[in-house]
This record gives structure tokens, C-alpha cells and sequence, in this order.
């Protein structure tokens, strides 16, 4: 089986869009599944005016065609809402293709935060995009429910992993007083850091991660330490040298960071927001609470084999599995209508449909024959 994820996150961004879908991809290859990508690579590309590490492409039609021509896939999932999902979208509505999409960015508080734009208009824009896609796919099933209370049709899920050979524990000293409180990710407003930043904690802030805010982030908090963008094994190693691993955001869908962070021996430390409250649900491996000094201190005491064995639940295979069904399982959907059928294969994808899809929904089970 073929599929060709289109998306406009592409290396060398480094963010949780990018790290999922080349994980998956991946994985995927287990169950003979061939994932290949049309990205940014085939395009001239030019950088965001108020983020100039973030380069968009200028991708054109025929291109478009052309590539998606080339790649003879069997299904075709648009993951990103950039322009090269706007050309693959209209391209799949013009040949008659079906398509799943994915929503991993909330776009309308990251667009508020920086232009005067009615969160409103751009979720009315997300619905228009994703209203024909046979699946929307979302990653934890708050965020599922959000999407279908916001008009979302045919949203199913598609949980996260982390590849704990990769993010472990292991002696690692960065020479600062501890704790270590440790956040990482994209330095840039709708992260929230300055939530962090501002707090009274002992011992030493750390940052790892590059983007718009940094210079001045760097310059105001002169206390904490601002280690950069790092990928691999610095990546893992800046994980193995905290205590506790602080999320700020409040606009996060998931939080890749977070598996991450947990695989690594680190509790957490958040908000109860969607995303650090999807992903750590009941379990005791984080703190969240509304004040977020009182979560980094109560984080201080988990138990990192705690940690550890959460973050053993979620593999990439399952991840990768679990989207490969999101596209196999559904047999037949109509845009046009207000129901979906599905053709299920398995007795238990009946009862989980019930979580899963929105009412209404059609169900044919022919796993009697």
C-alpha cells in the first residue's frame, strides 16, 4: 500500500508536525506500508516575515499534479493547511480523490496572538478545508471533541508515540544548580514561555529550542539559560540532564515534547489544558494546576520509573498504526452527506466507533460474513 502525506512542515523545521509524520512513516513500514512525502523540497520556498527560520513553499498546480502523478498513491492524506494542502486539497477535489486530512496546529490562537483576526473567521476557514476529507484525524480524544462541537465532521483519532530506545534516561550533567526545570520547543509568543520564565523557582531555567522570541526571551530573563535549537542525541541528552519538564503552552494540541520528556525520566509540570491534560490524563507522572510554580514544585517529588513506564505504552508502531486504519477501515464516506459508512472489518472497531466518530454514523459490520 502507497500513501502520500502532503504537508507543508518539512525539515529542517524541527516541531512535532515534522517529528510525527517521518516517526510514522517510519513505523509504517512494518506493515508493508509505503509512506512518501510531498513537501517543501520540490518548491522555491520564502521565509515568514516575523519568523524567518520558518520558510513556506510557492508550490503551483501543475507541479502539484504532476507529483501526486508520479507517486501513484493509494490514498492521500493532506496533514498540513499550508499551501501545498490548499493546491493538493483542490487538485483531490478536482480529480475526484479521496482524502484524509489531520489537524495538528491550533492556527486561530497562533494567528490572534499576532495579527487582529477573529479566532472566529479562521476556525470557519479550518471547517471549509477539512469538510470533504474522508478523516480528520486528531491526536487525543479532547481534541476530537472539541473539533466535532466545532462543526468537524468525520473525526477519528490518531494517537502519538515516542521511541524510547532513542529518549531514556542516562547520566548527564550540564555543570547548573538544580533542580533543572527544563522546557522545549519553539521559542516563539503562543508558547507561553514567559509564564515559565517568570516564576520563583530554585535552582535553573533552561530553554532548549530557537525561534522569534529568543534574542529577546534571552536578554529579559538573563537567569535562565537558553541552549539553542538541538536534535538527536543533544536532544536526549538536554532531557537526561533535567529534573522536572515544564510546559507552558496553553494552545499546544498534544505535545510531542511531552512522551518525549516522559521517556526520558521527566515528570511534568503544566496547565490543565488540552494536550498535557490529554496526555497525562489520571496518571501520576505530572502535575497540572493553574499556578504553574506550585505544578514544578509538586512535579519535583514523581517517581521517574512512573514516568518511564507511561511513556512504554506509547510506541510509534501503535501510532503508525492506527493511522494506517483510519484509512483502511473506512471503506466509503460521502461529503456531501450528514452520515459516514463505513465497511469494519473487526468486531471490536464496532464498539469503538461509539467513542470515536460523531453521530450520525452508519455502520455496516460484515466481519459475519
Amino acid at each position: 500500500m502507497r500513501i502520500l502525506v502532503a504537508t507543508d512542515a518539512w525539515h529542517p523545521q524541527v516541531n512535532g508536525v515534522v517529528r510525527t509524520l517521518t516517526m510514522m512513516a517510519e513505523a509504517a513500514k512494518a506493515f508493508g506500508v509505503d509512506v512518501s512525502f510531498l513537501n517543501p523540497q520540490s518548491f522555491r520556498t520564502f521565509a515568514m516575515p516575523s519568523y524567518r527560520d520558518l520558510r513556506v513553499a510557492l508550490p503551483y498546480p501543475a507541479k502539484i499534479a504532476q507529483l501526486i502523478a508520479e507517486a501513484r498513491p493509494d490514498s492521500i492524506h493532506i496533514a498540513t493547511e499550508g499551501p501545498i494542502g490548499l493546491l493538493a486539497r483542490r487538485h483531490c477535489r478536482q480529480q475526484g480523490l479521496p482524502f484524509t486530512t489531520s489537524f495538528h496546529t491550533r492556527f486561530p490562537e497562533y494567528i490572534s496572538a499576532r495579527l487582529p483576526i477573529p479566532e472566529s473567521w479562521i476556525w470557519a476557514a479550518l471547517r471549509a478545508f477539512h469538510g470533504p476529507s474522508q478523516a480528520v484525524m486528531a491526536a487525543t480524544p479532547a481534541l476530537a471533541s472539541e473539533l466535532r462541537a466545532r462543526g468537524f465532521r468525520n473525526v477519528v483519532l490518531w494517537p502519538r508515540g515516542v521511541d524510547a530506545t532513542h529518549f531514556h534516561p542516562r547520566p548527564v550533567d550540564l555543570g547548573l544548580p538544580r533542580p533543572v526545570f527544563l522546557c522545549v520547543g519553539r521559542v516563539a509568543v503562543e508558547k507561553n514561555l514567559e509564564a515559565f520564565l517568570d516564576l520563583d523557582l530554585p535552582g535553573t531555567k533552561v530553554i532548549v529550542g530557537d525561534g522569534p522570541a529568543r534574542a529577546a526571551l534571552a536578554q529579559k530573563y538573563t537567569q535562565a539559560v537558553f541552549l539553542g535549537a538541538r536534535q538527536g542525541e543533544a536532544l536526549a541528552q538536554a532531557y537526561a540532564a533535567a529534573d522536572v519538564f515544564v510546559f507552558p503552552s496553553k494552545t499546544d494540541t498534544f505535545g510531542l515534547v511531552l512522551l518525549e520528556a516522559l521517556a526520558s525520566g521527566l515528570p511534568v509540570a503544566a496547565f490543565p489544558v488540552t494536550g498535557p491534560r490529554d496526555v497525562i490524563d489520571s496518571a501520576p507522572v505530572g502535575a497540572l494546576n493553574d499556578d504553574l510554580r506550585a505544578a514544578c514544585l509538586s512535579a519535583l517529588i514523581i517517581s521517574p520509573q512512573a514516568c518511564l513506564e507511561f511513556a512504554a505504552r506509547h510506541t510509534w508502531k501503535a501510532s503508525a498504526r492506527a493511522f494506517v486504519d483510519n484509512i483502511t477501515d473506512i471503506r466509503h464516506v460521502d461529503p456531501e452527506s450528514d452520515g459516514i459508512e463505513f465497511t469494519v472489518e473487526h468486531p471490536r472497531f464496532v464498539a469503538d466507533l461509539a467513542q470515536v466518530y460523531c453521530p450520525p454514523v452508519g455502520v455496516r459490520d460484515t466481519s459475519r460474513g
